[in-house]
């Protein structure tokens, strides 16, 4: 993807094809390497203005929103700056204070509300260590070797005792196996159902897994989303080996899978043929009623589940698990190259010691509470703006959808304000149809913050929010 685009002031040359390397994460972090590498170099000095988002998106064919998201995030780390009606301009170069970003690595805004994380400043730690401590203790020795591939058996019987009792899951240890979080997990099955054929995602969803895919060499293609959850419907017309959903509460609008539409889309698998891939995202979180059940239990023979610490705990844990049908065992160890060298042995065993201790329930009991109350503070906020909210049953993101063309200069502001969020736009698939309606919108994360900032962070966006002109 190699392009012009006119700037007020020069023609401005990005190559992104150079940047395309295993595992790279979309074009949006390209986008970001070729910027900063811009201005580093020199090549784009100080005061050198930008052409606007739309121009330059259309000539890297790109959406819109990617690039509005790329100027926000460097707006926000001090390379460029913008004003409104006055555009976005260089102000910072390879001699400045502010230091290069690694490539595909973020920097954390003043008042991080991205979503999908926890608040980390909340991890565990006496009742970790304590548990690492215990667990070193009883070890046998040989579980500082390499051992089962599926991962330490202590984890997987801990892993599997848990998902039957707090998540209606039907596994036994023997079908757990442990990776390094879920777009691992994901990875994994991707070489599993490598072939000619998409896998099916839904239309909105979150990019990281279509990354994921495209980076391993495969396509995906959207199915519809609605007011029920996912349009299984739409698998009928497809040829696919698989589908991944999140139908416990679907990721980013917030609605649990009809149960309609559960019994369905088990029927497709068991009719065609295809596994169900079940990443139960923010099951675990769920505010105004009992959780959803997994979808797992309805056809432990054609659903595949995912889950992982990465929200409950913390993302650098890097602990994951699959419950597989009987039959996907074996081959899904085939496709992890047939030795658990992903995830921490250490880590395995002080987690199946958390889990068999109760310290994992009560750190999720406890942090439930607390993101309730988070959730409902947020809402109040946000009350008095011209939005709608949705998601807000369940996990640590809500959906502010906007009014139609807001969303661009919402992410912009954003950024201006130093303000991490993320606009809807770009968990759109880039093939949805017409049939599925394209909304304005950002996806908060009210996870993120420790407690001492969120009451900062809710005062920032809502001051991104009026400055965007949306108060009633």
């Amino acid at each position: 993807m190699s392009s012009w685009a006119n700037a007020p002031i020069r023609d401005l040359h990005l190559d992104l094809r150079e940047r395309i390397t295993p595992g790279a994460r979309g074009a949006r972090e390209l986008l970001l390497g070729a910027l900063r590498d811009a201005v580093r170099s020199g090549r784009l000095a100080p005061g050198t203005m930008l052409p606007p988002s739309r121009s330059l998106a259309a000539d890297l064919g790109l959406a819109r929103n990617t690039v509005a998201e790329a100027y926000a995030e460097l707006v926000a780390e001090g390379w460029l700056a913008s004003r409104q009606g006055a555009g976005t301009w260089v102000v910072n170069n390879a001699g400045a204070a502010v230091p290069a970003a690694p490539r595909g690595v973020r920097s954390t805004p003043r008042h991080n509300l991205r979503p999908g994380s926890p608040d980390v400043s909340e991890f565990p730690r006496a009742e970790w260590v304590a548990a690492t401590r215990r667990a070193l203790h009883k070890a046998p020795t040989e579980a500082l070797r390499m051992g089962d591939p599926r991962g330490r058996p202590e984890l997987r019987e801990a892993i599997a005792d848990y998902l039957t009792r707090a998540r209606g899951v039907r596994t036994s240890p023997e079908s757990i196996v442990i990776c390094a979080g879920v777009r691992h997990g994901v990875e994994v099955l991707t070489r599993l159902f490598y072939g000619d054929r998409p896998i099916a995602v839904e239309a909105y969803g979150l990019f990281i897994f279509r990354d994921a895919i495209a980076a391993l060499g495969m396509s995906t293609v959207p199915i519809g989303v609605d007011e029920h959850g996912a349009v299984v419907g739409d698998l009928d017309d497809l040829d696919t080996p698989a589908v991944l959903l999140t139908p416990a509460h679907h990721n980013p609008l917030g609605t649990p899978l009809h149960p309609s539409r559960r019994t369905a889309v088990v029927d497709w698998a068991q009719r065609t043929g295809g596994y169900v891939i079940d990443d139960d995202y923010d099951g675990e979180f769920r505010y105004d009623r009992q959780p959803v059940g997994a979808l797992q239990a309805l056809s432990p023979d054609r659903v595949v589940y995912l889950g992982s610490a990465s929200k409950s705990l913390s993302p650098v844990l890097r602990l994951g698990w699959m419950a597989l049908p009987a039959d996907l065992v074996d081959p899904v160890i085939e496709a992890f190259g047939g030795d658990q060298f992903y995830v921490n042995g250490i880590a395995q065993l002080t987690m199946a010691e958390f889990v068999t201790s109760g310290s994992y329930d009560k750190h999720i009991r406890r942090m439930r509470i607390r993101y309730r109350r988070r959730r409902d503070i947020l809402v109040d906020a946000l009350g008095r703006f011209d939005i709608e909210i949705r998601g807000l049953n369940a996990g640590l993101n809500m959906l502010l959808t906007l009014p139609d063309g807001a969303e661009h200069e919402v992410v912009q502001r954003a950024g201006e304000a130093g303000v991490g969020l993320q606009g809807l736009s770009l968990m759109r698939h880039p093939l949805a149809g017409a049939d599925v309606s394209q909304r304005d919108g950002v996806v908060i994360g009210f996870g993120t913050p420790a407690d001492h900032a969120f009451a900062g962070a809710v005062e920032a966006l809502c001051g991104v929010l009026a400055s965007s002109g949306l108060s009633r």
